[in-house]
């Protein structure tokens, strides 16, 4: 079977390129037959109750089927079809099912409380802590029909996740606007050719417009045309909604959801979904991040304000616009900028070339962590998509060798049948393997939504397509530069998920250093670096409508947290979302905004009662940048000697101790708000 389903190679990176929807189930059968026999045979009363007897049984067939899994759930993201999709619907039930009862099982639960703790080194340790751990969360300890009932919401849960999903990814797909050229004054020259290329493709007159990223944000701050923004704005804002149409409205999924959470958290002891979820995370309670959340809004609101005084003004005497619009304040924000600051976006888009971006790029990472990165070989899913790996030299003696440190694959480009955002999720992880004895070593997703590029020409960035880049880069090297060797502590594993954004948010900073910049930019047309004089100019932007942006991510985060602690479930949580909005936002939406129908993170991606974890991790990372900026060299390149600590304290040791123990081993103290503060404008 090996030979024929490419699903069950493992001899080393899956075989994208030969993956089939038919592939699946009897792939999904195999490995979960493989793990259900090692289950079986490790939970006998006469099996040992040691560490790694049971990881060399467990762990190597459970992995297999984790990294068979993760190969059809990214190709499910990445490269959907209704074949595969199916395929991959039809096999979800059953990969629940497995995972949710090995985690709850209570011959496993005994077998693991009976290891000794003593003939633990100090990576297993903290990997028994958590296991024991995730077994009470996992609902080891439940019994009869409430373990049933327990295991029954895990699988109606993964299914409300994944067609909450696919009814965002549908509803964006399924809207397309082809304009008139005259509607499109304003508009850069990139996207217009983008667009018409879009329509010509499907033989058909004009410019296709999508709710794309590519697509949406360039026509929302730069279209002259109003009722053009707003059919476009509408649209967006109402998608997977009981505004838009039917078939893709999330309502009911979201309630289902909620009233599931509540249960489950009910059934494990805690009052509420977010007590449960901060189990888990540095955070002690949701009273704390409800506080952090307030006390970080009071401290922006002001400066929010400012902002939007600042546009009401503007848009008055400037453009005419006496009553400013939801579907407005994109533009008018673009256009006080340039008058501002003296640029646009689309300026300063040219010189971000694709290619000469991601040189930049691996040259810090290079220059800083001590490594190299080269083009390397495997199967991939698409054409468009790259493959890299990261070596460190090694010296024994006289004697200089490379070390493969780990491998990544960059998928840039948006397209049709792969949903939006950008994100890293992880191949495989760093492992010394039980089995073999080997060092199994790191491969990791980086995937992003950047517009392709047009007539021959390499494919623009933007600025906040720059800086997604450096961001998505950041938890890959946190996942790929780890020295930990048992896997489920090694690089992101294990880590509190309100800091797995530290390292990621970290890399955003070298995104608004000159020293850096310069080295990544190249304009398209004359190949002319980026001048220093348009560079200060962005600089002097960068905090333009921090409180703004700031009081964003607060509304977000603090509508998460109350709807899994405060909310009651039976009721509609669009009344909370009006409050929160009122208690934080300086920017009121329309009565028809229904954003929370395609807040993924929280309901299909993992941030459930913790999308405050973005802002929480803000405050480690500016604390840890501002050690660079202490540091710094003359020639204003950052100190290798401190990249060298913050890759040792902090990359190196993943998940294998509390984070805060390894920010303090970086930093030699708690983190302090002051930077994130001082970075934001907001001192």
């Amino acid at each position: 079977m090996t030979g024929m389903n490419p699903l069950l190679d493992f001899n080393d990176l899956p075989l994208f390129d030969q993956v089939r929807p038919e592939h699946v189930a009897p792939a999904i059968d195999t490995l979960l037959a493989e793990s259900e026999t090692a289950l079986a045979t490790v939970t006998q009363p006469a099996f040992p109750a040691q560490w790694t007897e049971i990881s060399k049984v467990l762990d190597t067939a459970t992995e297999k089927l984790g990294r068979a899994w993760g190969v059809v759930s990214h190709l499910n993201g990445v490269a959907d079809t209704p074949e595969l999709r199916a395929a991959y619907n039809e096999a979800l039930p059953k990969v629940t099912e497995f995972w949710t009862r090995l985690g709850s099982d209570e011959r496993l639960f005994a077998k693991y409380k009976a290891i000794d703790v003593a003939t633990l080194n100090a990576e297993q340790r903290q990997a028994h802590k958590n296991a024991i751990r995730n077994f009470v969360l996992g609902g080891a300890e439940l019994t009869g029909a409430a373990r049933e009932r327990y295991a029954a919401i895990q699988e109606r849960q993964a299914e409300l996740a994944q067609k909450f999903s696919e009814n965002a990814l549908d509803a964006t797909d399924a809207f397309s606007y082809y304009a008139g050229a005259d509607e499109l004054a304003g508009v850069p020259e990139d996207v217009m050719q983008a667009a018409r290329a879009a329509a010509q493709a499907e033989g058909k007159d004009g410019y296709k417009l999508t709710l794309k990223m590519p697509s949406y944000l360039p026509v929302m701050q730069f279209a002259h045309s109003s009722p053009l923004r707003e059919r476009l704005y509408r649209a967006y804002v109402t998608r997977a909604s009981d505004q838009g149409e039917p078939k893709f409205d999330n309502s009911a999924l979201i309630r289902e959801i909620l009233a599931l959470r509540q249960e489950e958290a009910r059934l494990l002891g805690f009052r509420n979904f977010g007590e449960m979820s901060l189990v888990p995370k540095m955070a002690d309670s949701p009273q704390q991040v409800v506080a952090f959340l307030r006390e970080l809004a009071a401290k922006a609101r002001p400066y929010g304000e400012r902002d939007v005084a600042d546009m009401r003004e503007f848009a008055a005497s400037k453009l005419g616009i006496a009553d400013p619009q939801p579907w407005d304040w994109s533009y008018i924000g673009e256009k006080l900028k340039e008058e501002r600051y003296a640029f646009s976006e689309q300026e300063v888009k040219q010189y971000f070339t694709a290619p000469k971006v991601l040189a930049g790029l691996f040259k810090i990472v290079e220059t800083l962590f001590e490594v190299t990165i080269r083009r390397d070989v495997a199967p991939v899913w698409n054409p468009g998509v790259e493959f890299y790996r990261i070596e460190r030299e090694r010296r024994e003696g006289e004697r200089v060798s490379t070390e493969l440190v780990g491998q990544f694959y960059l998928d840039p480009s948006a397209r049709t049948g792969k949903r939006g955002g950008a994100w890293m999720d992880d191949v495989r992880a760093r492992w010394l393997r039980p089995d073999t004895g080997q060092l199994q070593t790191p491969v990791a997703h980086l995937v992003c939504n950047f517009a392709d590029g047009v007539e021959g020409r390499p494919p623009l960035l933007t600025h906040d397509d720059v800086t997604t880049l450096f961001h998505e880069f950041g938890h890959g090297l946190h996942h790929m530069l780890t020295r930990v060797n048992e896997r489920d502590v090694s690089g992101i594993s294990g880590v509190e998920w309100d800091a797995v954004e530290l390292p990621s948010q970290f890399m955003e900073n070298f995104c608004w250093e000159w020293s850096v910049l310069r080295h990544m930019t190249a304009h398209v047309d004359t190949g002319a670096s980026l001048p220093r004089e348009l560079f200060d100019k962005m600089l002097a932007a960068r905090n333009f409508q921090s409180g703004l942006s700031t009081l964003r991510q607060i509304e977000f985060s603090l509508f998460d947290m109350l709807l899994h602690t405060d909310h009651d479930p039976a009721q509609d949580f669009m009344p909370l979302l009006a409050q929160v909005r009122r208690e934080v936002a300086v920017l009121q939406p329309p009565a028809f905004s229904r954003t929370a129908h395609t807040f993924s993170h929280i309901f299909a991606g993992g941030y459930a009662a913790g999308y405050y974890s973005y802002k929480w991790a803000e405050v480690l990372s500016a604390d840890a940048y501002a050690a660079f900026e202490e540091t710094g060299g003359k020639d204003g390149l950052p100190s290798v000697e401190t990249g060298r600590k913050y890759r040792e304290a902090i990359l190196e040791a993943g998940g294998s101790r509390p984070a805060i123990e390894s920010f303090k081993a970086f930093r030699g103290r708690e983190p302090s708000l002051d930077a994130l503060l001082r970075h934001q404008g907001m001192a």
